[in-house]
Protein backbone atom coordinates (compact mmCIF):
# COMPACT_ATOMS: atom_id res chain seq x y z
CA UNK A 1 0.00 0.00 0.00
CA UNK A 2 2.62 2.82 0.80
CA UNK A 3 4.77 3.35 -2.05
CA UNK A 4 7.55 5.50 -1.34
CA UNK A 5 7.44 9.33 -2.10
CA UNK A 6 10.44 11.91 -3.05
CA UNK A 7 11.55 13.53 0.17
CA UNK A 8 9.62 17.32 0.47
CA UNK A 9 11.10 19.89 3.18
CA UNK A 10 8.26 17.85 5.36
CA UNK A 11 10.25 14.36 5.37
CA UNK A 12 13.49 16.16 5.43
CA UNK A 13 12.39 18.39 8.79
CA UNK A 14 11.21 15.00 10.62
CA UNK A 15 14.28 13.40 9.30
CA UNK A 16 16.34 16.39 10.79
CA UNK A 17 14.53 15.78 14.01
CA UNK A 18 14.75 12.13 14.51
CA UNK A 19 11.26 11.62 14.23
CA UNK A 20 10.11 8.09 13.39
CA UNK A 21 7.15 8.29 10.82
CA UNK A 22 5.55 6.21 8.23
CA UNK A 23 4.62 7.27 4.76
CA UNK A 24 1.04 7.08 2.96
CA UNK A 25 0.39 7.69 -0.47
CA UNK A 26 -3.21 8.00 -1.94
CA UNK A 27 -4.96 9.27 -4.58
CA UNK A 28 -5.42 13.13 -4.23
CA UNK A 29 -8.86 14.75 -4.91
CA UNK A 30 -9.27 18.33 -5.39
CA UNK A 31 -11.63 19.04 -2.52
CA UNK A 32 -12.02 16.08 -0.45
CA UNK A 33 -9.40 17.19 2.09
CA UNK A 34 -9.91 15.02 5.06
CA UNK A 35 -12.76 12.68 4.70
CA UNK A 36 -11.22 11.58 1.03
CA UNK A 37 -7.44 10.70 2.79
CA UNK A 38 -9.22 9.16 5.15
CA UNK A 39 -11.50 6.73 3.10
CA UNK A 40 -8.26 6.32 0.92
CA UNK A 41 -6.01 4.98 3.88
CA UNK A 42 -8.85 3.06 5.85
CA UNK A 43 -8.12 5.11 8.87
CA UNK A 44 -10.52 7.09 11.06
CA UNK A 45 -10.74 10.82 9.95
CA UNK A 46 -10.39 12.29 13.69
CA UNK A 47 -6.98 10.61 13.33
CA UNK A 48 -6.09 13.00 10.13
CA UNK A 49 -4.81 15.89 11.27
CA UNK A 50 -5.46 18.93 8.73
CA UNK A 51 -2.99 21.91 8.49
CA UNK A 52 -5.23 25.46 8.33
CA UNK A 53 -3.16 28.41 7.94
CA UNK A 54 -4.83 31.76 9.25
CA UNK A 55 -3.78 34.63 10.35
CA UNK A 56 -4.54 37.36 12.59
CA UNK A 57 -5.55 40.98 12.56
CA UNK A 58 -1.91 42.27 11.60
CA UNK A 59 -1.76 39.96 8.96
CA UNK A 60 0.25 37.68 10.80
CA UNK A 61 0.36 33.90 9.87
CA UNK A 62 0.01 30.96 11.99
CA UNK A 63 -0.85 27.08 11.56
CA UNK A 64 -3.69 25.34 13.08
CA UNK A 65 -3.65 21.75 13.13
CA UNK A 66 -7.16 20.50 13.74
CA UNK A 67 -9.19 16.82 13.64
CA UNK A 68 -10.48 16.49 10.00
CA UNK A 69 -13.52 15.64 11.64
CA UNK A 70 -13.84 19.01 13.27
CA UNK A 71 -13.74 22.66 11.87
CA UNK A 72 -12.10 25.68 14.27
CA UNK A 73 -13.93 28.38 16.38
CA UNK A 74 -11.86 31.20 15.03
CA UNK A 75 -13.69 33.12 17.48
CA UNK A 76 -12.45 30.96 20.23
CA UNK A 77 -8.89 30.69 18.82
CA UNK A 78 -8.80 34.56 18.75
CA UNK A 79 -9.80 34.29 21.91
CA UNK A 80 -7.35 31.62 23.71
CA UNK A 81 -4.25 33.24 21.21
CA UNK A 82 -4.55 36.79 22.21
CA UNK A 83 -5.42 37.90 19.36
CA UNK A 84 -8.18 40.00 18.25
CA UNK A 85 -9.27 38.38 15.59
CA UNK A 86 -8.46 35.22 13.22
CA UNK A 87 -9.24 33.97 10.08
CA UNK A 88 -8.34 31.75 7.31
CA UNK A 89 -5.61 33.01 4.81
CA UNK A 90 -6.38 32.66 0.84
CA UNK A 91 -4.79 30.40 -0.62
CA UNK A 92 -2.16 31.64 -2.22
CA UNK A 93 -0.76 34.08 0.78
CA UNK A 94 -0.95 30.58 2.71
CA UNK A 95 1.18 29.10 -0.26
CA UNK A 96 3.48 32.28 -0.01
CA UNK A 97 3.95 31.75 4.12
CA UNK A 98 4.37 27.86 3.73
CA UNK A 99 5.95 26.97 0.91
CA UNK A 100 3.49 24.44 -0.05
CA UNK A 101 0.36 23.55 -2.21
CA UNK A 102 -3.13 23.90 -0.51
CA UNK A 103 -3.83 20.17 -0.19
CA UNK A 104 -0.23 19.24 0.34
CA UNK A 105 0.37 21.72 3.17
CA UNK A 106 2.32 20.39 6.40
CA UNK A 107 3.20 21.76 9.26
CA UNK A 108 6.72 20.77 9.13
CA UNK A 109 9.32 22.72 7.24
CA UNK A 110 7.31 25.55 6.52
CA UNK A 111 9.34 28.42 3.90
CA UNK A 112 9.95 30.42 7.39
CA UNK A 113 8.82 29.30 11.23
CA UNK A 114 4.95 29.89 12.23
CA UNK A 115 3.42 29.62 15.00
CA UNK A 116 1.74 26.48 15.79
CA UNK A 117 -1.88 26.29 17.85
CA UNK A 118 -2.48 22.57 18.43
CA UNK A 119 -6.09 21.11 19.60
CA UNK A 120 -5.43 19.48 22.86
CA UNK A 121 -7.50 16.54 22.21
CA UNK A 122 -5.11 15.64 19.30
CA UNK A 123 -2.53 14.37 22.01
CA UNK A 124 -5.17 11.91 23.23
CA UNK A 125 -4.73 9.99 19.93
CA UNK A 126 -2.55 6.81 19.74
CA UNK A 127 -1.48 7.89 16.07
CA UNK A 128 -2.19 10.52 13.31
CA UNK A 129 -2.13 11.44 10.26
CA UNK A 130 -0.32 15.01 9.19
CA UNK A 131 0.14 15.96 5.29
CA UNK A 132 3.91 15.40 3.89
CA UNK A 133 4.38 18.35 2.01
CA UNK A 134 2.59 16.92 -0.99
CA UNK A 135 -1.10 16.35 -2.66
CA UNK A 136 -1.82 12.76 -2.00
CA UNK A 137 0.95 12.37 0.68
CA UNK A 138 0.09 11.65 4.71
CA UNK A 139 2.86 10.81 7.36
CA UNK A 140 1.80 8.64 10.28
CA UNK A 141 3.37 9.98 13.75
CA UNK A 142 2.76 9.76 17.01
CA UNK A 143 1.07 12.60 18.12
CA UNK A 144 3.61 13.63 20.69
CA UNK A 145 6.16 14.31 18.26
CA UNK A 146 4.09 17.74 17.32
CA UNK A 147 4.81 19.37 20.79
CA UNK A 148 8.41 18.05 21.14
CA UNK A 149 9.19 19.56 17.19
CA UNK A 150 6.48 22.00 16.40
CA UNK A 151 6.09 23.79 20.67
CA UNK A 152 2.92 24.58 19.84
CA UNK A 153 0.58 26.30 21.97
CA UNK A 154 -2.36 23.95 22.96
CA UNK A 155 -6.02 24.80 22.20
CA UNK A 156 -9.30 23.89 22.73
CA UNK A 157 -11.38 25.39 19.56
CA UNK A 158 -12.73 22.23 17.97
CA UNK A 159 -16.68 22.47 16.53
CA UNK A 160 -18.43 19.60 15.44
CA UNK A 161 -17.38 19.06 11.66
Amino acid sequence: MSKHVSETPATAFLKRHGVAYTEHVYEYEAHGGTRVSARELGVDEHAVVKTLVMEDERRQPLIVLMHGDRTVSTKNLARQAGRKSIAPCRPEVAQRHTGYQVGGTSPFGTRKPLPVFLERSILDLERIYVNGGRRGFLVGIAPGELVRILEPTLVEVALAG
